[in-house]
């Protein structure tokens, strides 16, 4: 098994491990060959079920637009009403999980081995994990988000006559009072952006890095439940998960280049007069995908590592500008205040029953948890690729704690102008707009509008293209049967295909179609992750066997 092993790209632990002892060899259900000069190397039967069940899905889509959108309308609603308290009851279970993990004695694990090194620096690591786990959302929701919350607190409660709310307002709302709607409104976002989505992020990245780089089995979702189902794990049990693990991504991923593609449309309808619509967002997920192609041919050094460092760069000196020419002190006392307010109002946000604010819970809070569950055996098998050489401690802290400071400092800086704008100034224009443009209206309001704004689009483009990069690296993978050097064409495939899904389904739905598949998949993943968490402390527990 080690030789084999190390011959697949997953290199053998270093120093004392607790290796697991199976007959499987990586790759040994794999289909290998070429046409012409195009080689494969497949796991039969995950890549040929999950590509062909999603072709059939985009053609339904295509074919029957007004039945599919109908049918999607109604599974988003009718998923997150009847599962929210599922989706909320999971989440708060992956952050206490993670914390544990930091507590007690397993943090002191190191991945890939007691002897194993770092393979990249903190710098290159956490631009990698952070352009994969959160780019083009924060770009979207950064000003949305916290200003729509705000708004509805600040509107108050209504309600129905079935005596049911009908506001949008979190918990019991704040109205006519200016300060607590902004500290109620920064809370709710924090939640959706901070602890508990890199917890679920944390958890697949923990259970692939530890099953691979410690326990010597392949890089795929189905070897983190070795512990639960043994053997059966190489069988229908784990081609199941894997399967499941590639809807999930593909979905996440398409949902989140369907907005992408509308906030870059726009972005440059705002700057150029670049006309809206599904054909400018079709054009621009076609070139934003063979950019991605480039990268993807370059690989995860030349390639994800490079954009990511970039995007990195642009995104710090879009925040740094926005900090400096905006209310600088206001926005630094609001970041130290939102923290404040998030401790505060978090056992109400996420307590899963009895709520009151059906349309928050469930509209805003269950369909971010089943979108980040969906995004992350993407981001988590990246994460994982990126990780070997830390400690368990070290690398659930890093995942955890601080790519969530990042994000309330972004969602501090970007929302605390916009609602400065409309408090202090009057401005409304970020506030009334659509939320894909609410962004650029916040720009337009600072120096250099059209400067910043223009670095906002190219953000949102380079974010698409790692994420669709990354996307389809991890989506091989899985479909490879856990070879992390599977021939390139592979990946090209599924680098096309993402941006194919993404296209039928804003065309047969619109992001009410990508937002239905993504809560539907992640209703599925959900269970996963539950479990992931047991088999976690299983092999944890006997890597410090193992230590001793």
């Amino acid at each position: 098994m080690t030789d084999e092993t190390n011959n697949q790209g997953i290199p053998t632990p270093d120093g004392s491990a607790d290796v697991i002892e199976t007959d499987y060899e990586i790759g040994q259900d794999n289909l290998e060959g070429s046409v012409g000069p195009i080689g494969f190397d497949i796991h039969n039967p995950v890549f040929m079920i999950s590509g062909i069940a999603v072709m059939m899905f985009v053609f339904y889509a295509l074919v029957l637009p007004e039945q599919a959108d109908a049918l999607f309308g109604w599974l988003r609603g009718t998923v997150t009403s009847s599962f929210d308290w599922f989706f909320l009851s999971a989440g708060n279970i992956f952050v206490l999980f993670c914390f544990a993990l930091i507590v007690t004695p397993w943090g002191s694990v190191r991945l890939g081995g007691d002897e194993a090194e770092p393979d990249y620096n903190y710098l290159g690591w956490f631009a990698m994990l952070f352009a994969a786990g959160m780019g083009i959302g924060l770009m979207f929701y950064g000003v949305s988000e916290p200003m729509s919350h705000y708004s509805t607190a600040m509107g108050g409660i209504s309600v129905g006559e079935d005596g049911v709310r009908t506001d949008w307002a979190p918990l019991g709302a704040a109205a006519g009072d200016q300060t607590e709607a902004v500290r109620l409104g920064m809370a709710a976002t924090i939640y959706h952006w901070g602890l508990h989505p890199w917890a679920i992020y944390a958890i697949v990245a923990l259970s692939l890095a530890l099953f691979s780089y410690n326990k010597g089995l392949p890089l795929t979702i189905r070897s983190a439940f070795y512990p639960i189902f043994g053997e059966r794990v190489w069988g229908w049990t784990g081609h199941v998960i894997d399967i499941v693990a590639v809807f999930a991504t593909l979905f996440g991923l398409a949902t989140s280049l369907g907005f992408g593609a509308t906030q870059a449309n726009a972005g440059l309808n705002e700057l150029f007069g670049v006309p809206l619509g599904s054909t400018t967002e079709v054009v621009l997920i076609s070139a934003i995908t063979a950019v991605a192609l480039v990268s993807v041919v370059r690989g995860l050094d030349g390639g994800v590592k490079v954009l990511s460092e970039l995007n990195m760069g642009l995104a710090f000196l879009l925040l740094l500008f926005v900090l400096l020419v905006g209310p600088t002190l206001l926005i630094l006392s609001g970041f130290v205040d939102s923290l404040v307010a998030y401790v505060q109002y978090l056992p109400a946000l996420s307590m899963p029953f009895g709520r009151e604010d059906v349309n928050f819970s469930q509209g805003w809070t269950a369909f971010y948890w089943a979108w980040w569950i969906s995004w992350s055996p993407f981001v988590g098998m990246f994460i994982a690729r990126v990780s070997r050489g830390r400690t368990v401690r070290e690398f659930v802290i890093c995942v955890l704690l601080i790519p969530s400071l990042v994000c309330v400092l972004w969602m501090s800086v970007f929302g605390g102008t916009a609602i400065h704008q409309v408090i202090a100034d009057g401005y409304t224009g970020a506030q009334d707009a659509a939320l894909e443009l609410k962004l650029f209206k916040m720009l337009g309001e600072l120096p250099l509008a059209s400067l910043t704004s223009f670095v906002g689009i190219v953000l949102v483009v380079v974010f698409f293209v790692t994420s669709s990069d990354s996307g389809s690296l991890v989506i091989d993978t899985i479909t490879a049967g856990g070879k992390v050097d599977a021939p390139m064409p592979q990946r090209v495939f599924w680098c096309v295909f993402e941006g194919a899904v993404a296209i039928v389904l804003l065309l047969g739905g619109g992001l009410a179609a990508l937002q239905a598949m993504v809560i539907s998949t992640g209703l599925l993943f959900t269970i996963v992750l539950l479990l992931m968490c047991w088999a976690i402390a299983r092999g944890l527990q006997g890597e410090r066997d193992q230590m001793r």
